[in-house]
């Protein structure tokens, strides 16, 4: 009985490491966000905090309003990820200060967290961002012309299933998403029992209904699905099937992977003092240069 079991042990062991290795992981991100946002320069843009978008503590925004003076300016709005259940706005001003230096006014949202919360609310809080910032361009000086939606890891996921989702949302500006860039993004996978995100979805229904991968329907929108070349949390394969699905209906989408990042590594990349040692940003630059 006893060598009968190695086997599951074995497997329960390997899981185990692979779940304090993601912990670690999250654990190192929340201390290089931190020195990466105290590093990151302060000059060439200015910020609006906390503006309310919503009832909830968790409807807030960040606003990082480029100093380029061109109208209609293209607007990124970030999604961060954390698994949904973890996460804070606030740990991404290196992301703010990057694109904003770029020409992007960027908007980085909070959103309401698991368990307390299970999906589509985190969708739900998205669609309800976006149309506040369509509903006060005009108060806010920015432009919902151009619309650019990033975000990374379960963010990824987020930005993709506000457009693919089991219900349509009424987004006023949908029409105007120009491109949605996935960084590490969990596009297609069954989340029943993973001890990482089990909590924010309902277990009693099929990753089948939620998963943006069986939704997706032909339109304009570019998509760019960045991949780390060493990410050991989400499997190559989301990117690769969503990538096929995209283009099986005639939309427009392109896999880049970047080398010597991981799952974290890959968001970090993007700071301004990392960048000139990462592909991260000036790939992301080049596609977008060719959308907005």
């Amino acid at each position: 009985m006893l060598n009968n079991a190695k086997p599951l042990l074995k497997k329960l062991s390997l899981k185990t490491q692979n779940i304090k290795y993601i912990y670690k992981e999250f654990r190192i991100y929340d201390f290089g966000s931190y020195a990466l946002n105290r590093l990151t320069p302060k000059k060439g843009y200015s910020i609006l905090e906390n503006i309310a978008y919503g009832l909830a503590a968790r409807h807030r925004f960040d606003l990082y309003r480029t100093a380029s003076p061109r109208a209609n300016r293209p607007l990124m709005v970030f999604v961060h990820g954390g698994a949904w259940s973890h996460g804070d706005k606030k740990d991404y001003r290196f992301v703010g200060e990057a694109f904003a230096k770029e020409g992007f006014d960027v908007v980085i949202i909070n959103y309401n967290l698991a368990p307390q919360h299970i999906f589509p609310k985190y969708i739900d809080d998205l669609s309800l961002a976006l149309n506040y910032l369509d509903l006060h361009q005009n108060k806010l000086n920015i432009s919902t012309e151009n619309v650019v939606l990033m975000g990374h890891s379960a963010g990824a996921f987020n930005v993709m299933s506000a457009v693919y989702h089991p219900q349509t949302y009424d987004i006023r500006c949908k029409m105007n998403i120009k491109a949605l860039v996935g960084l590490a993004g969990p596009y297609h996978f069954d989340y029943k029992g993973d001890p990482l995100c089990a909590d924010a979805f309902n277990q009693e229904e099929p990753y089948q209904n939620v998963m943006p991968y069986y939704f997706v329907e032909p339109n304009e929108i570019q998509h760019y699905l960045f991949i780390a070349e060493n990410d050991k949390i989400v499997h190559l394969n989301n990117a690769i099937d969503f990538d096929q699905k995209l283009k099986e209906l005639g939309n427009h989408s392109e896999m880049v992977i970047i080398p010597k990042t991981g799952h974290v590594t890959l968001m970090g990349s993007v700071s301004s003092i990392f960048s000139r040692f990462y592909r991260t940003k000036s790939e992301i630059m080049k596609v977008l240069d060719q959308v907005v």
